[in-house]
């Protein structure tokens, strides 16, 4: 691998630009793992999908397990605290140590990409490569899941036209029964994977009755919607199947669910996902392997790699790393609660990634804009901010000893920080009972990152004490209420009118009241109001809307102002990204 490239110098597209032709292929990193040349469908020369039903069938139950990490952080600035180029320097350093590791991580959306944040493969040296196919669509899971979600739509639609405009008779002759669906209460929407703010809300079947229905209706990012979670959670094709069946569309007049079931278009949306069930094979910029699988968003989505990937992985690497998006709050909070009860598979240890940035932020730093200018207060040693924003720090390794799970703390090195700030983060992350590691992954790669490898391979060794925050026995406001104070540290949950009448509906539904929460707010503040820095003290948590996703088998509460529909800022990260076209190579991604 070309380590003598300078990340200070180069951007992160020209450092995997040219990493790539050193890249190990796909299907050598397959074997280093001990799969089979004919459990791997390559895609091209350096990555390619695994058959992980056949892999995992293969080893059997008695195959030895990977010691299982969770990479999570603190509450991030809008310019995100580099999670996921953690994930890839913890991988690194961990191969550095001559460990063998594997990462698990969820395939980048479209919608952040092209916008402000940027594509999610890492950076500088700790990057998943080869970006632009990680970054472009990689091999089409997104596109099924949008394909999948909006054949259910149409599946809908159609429905409700064709029982307006037909009598009883008419439906029986084409072997229709009616649902009776009330247009005021579809569960679904469309799914496109941009950041179209114009499409959060639109009016569909304009024109004449053979025009579709009229009502009202909107989208969501396609990593937002339920058929994405679905493939998350699931364990395998029979499971994906078996959930896309349970998916409430809509309900009808008389207050019963209608499913995909019932619309018969379960078993076609499975049929667009047979590829997307099997995860990706990538690798680090330094050739250890990573499984891409499921999508990002854990504000508003499960936000976690997807458990066949964590079950496939965990049965080929020493090391077992994967990532939950966002802050502890509410990824590492989504991973410990309903992932863990998916996988079966109980955490080892969890790295809280940490920034001097971050801290400055939640300290009462200047605020920090995207495509902005970033303060001097950021660059220039201010050791009282550092110490105020510890506050925040505190609450998130507090969230991942609530779980029994040792944590980590990272602090991902800037070259602006200085050891001062260092060594304040370190006092306070000890003084918590974290074990700490300062790491220069982004600069120098696997080299950078061995004193993190040590502390969490250290951390790993300590005995793990996992337990649930929450039973799914316990009635779902209290389900909530714990989330909400135990983890966010609210002072107690408000709902507005609309949410406790759908929340008295689940709680008389047998099929819906014990499911864990997968909770939607804002991922810059522990509370539900973005503005709210540092550690907020006496706030509730405002309940606007509670969803029901039967399918992927947990209740979405949705707090404060969230969107389940990012929207696109005024500097995207579009206006950068091209193409060569005399090689046909895309520049410009980061």
């Amino acid at each position: 691998m070309p380590m003598k490239l300078d990340p200070t110098q180069l951007s992160d597209w020209q450092i995997a630009e040219a990493a790539e032709t050193e890249l190990r292929p796909v299907g050598e990193v397959a074997s280093s793992l001990g799969i089979l040349p004919e459990e791997l469908s390559p895609y091209g020369r350096c990555y390619g999908k695994v058959d992980a039903q056949s892999v995992i069938g293969r080893l059997g139950a008695g195959a030895p397990r990977a010691k299982y990490v969770d990479v999570t952080a603190m509450t991030p600035t809008p310019l995100g605290e580099g999670k996921t180029t953690t994930t890839m320097g913890l991988v690194e350093g961990l191969g550095a140590l001559g460990r063998r590791p594997v990462a698990a991580i969820r395939q980048p959306s479209g919608g952040p990409t092209f916008n402000i944040k940027g594509s999610a493969a890492g950076g500088g040296l700790a990057q998943c490569l080869p970006l632009a196919p990680l970054s472009l669509g990689l091999t089409g899971d997104i596109d099924a899941i949008t394909n999948a979600n909006n054949l259910c739509m149409t599946a809908l639609t159609a429905r409700m036209q064709h029982e307006r405009n037909y009598d009883d008779e008419k439906l029986a002759k084409r072997n229709l029964k009616r649902l009776d669906i009330d247009p005021a209460r579809i569960n679904m929407r469309w799914a496109i994977d941009f950041c179209a703010q114009a499409l959060r809300n639109i009016e569909i079947g304009r024109g004449g009755k053979m025009d579709g229905y009229q009502m009202d209706s909107g989208f969501y990012i396609t990593v937002a919607s339920e058929v994405m979670a679905i493939l998350a959670v699931s364990r395998d094709l029979a499971d994906l199947r078996e959930r896309m069946g349970r998916i409430v569309v809509a309900w009808s007049r008389s207050g019963t669910p209608v499913t995909a079931h019932d619309l018969e278009v379960d078993g076609a949306m499975t049929a667009w996902m047979v590829r997307a069930v099997n995860p990706t094979l990538m690798q680090t910029l330094e050739g250890q392997p990573v499984f891409v699988h499921a999508g990002p968003f854990a504000n508003i989505a499960i936000g976690q790699s997807s458990v066949i990937a964590d079950r496939l992985a965990s049965r080929l690497g020493e090391i077992l790393v994967t990532e939950s998006g966002f802050a502890s709050d509410i990824g590492f909070e989504k991973f410990w609660n309903i992932k863990c009860r998916a996988t079966g598979m109980k955490p080892d240890a969890a790295v809280v990634v940490a920034t001097v940035r971050s801290l400055k932020l939640h300290g009462g730093g200047p605020e920090v804009k995207p495509g902005a200018k970033l303060s001097d207060a950021y660059t220039r040693e201010n050791l009282a901010l550092v110490e105020a924003g510890c506050d925040n720090l505190r609450a998130h390794i507090g969230i991942v000893k609530k779980a029994g799970v040792t944590p980590v703390v990272c602090l991902n090195a800037f070259y602006t920080d200085t050891k001062a700030e260092w060594d304040l983060v370190k006092r306070v992350a000890e003084e918590e009972g974290a074990l700490f590691a300062v790491s220069k992954h982004w600069e120098k790669g696997g080299e950078g990152a061995r004193e993190l490898a040590e502390a969490v391979v250290a951390a790993t060794e300590k005995p793990s004490e996992f337990k649930f925050l929450y039973s799914l026995d316990e009635p779902l406001e209290s389900r909530i209420e714990k989330v909400a104070r135990d983890v966010y540290g609210a002072d107690g949950v408000d709902y507005e009118p609309a949410a406790l009448e759908k929340l008295r509906v689940i709680e008389a539904n047998p099929t819906m009241s014990n499911l864990p929460v997968c909770m939607a707010k804002t991922q810059y503040s522990l509370s539900h109001d973005p503005t709210k820095v540092g550690r907020p003290r006496g706030w509730r948590l405002p309940v606007r809307d509670v969803l029901t996703y039967c399918g992927a088998g947990f209740i979405v509460p949705v707090a404060g102002g969230i969107k389940l529909m990012p929207g696109t800022g005024s500097d995207p990260a579009f206006r950068r990204i091209d193409v060569d076209t005399a090689t046909g190579k895309v520049k410009g991604l980061y």
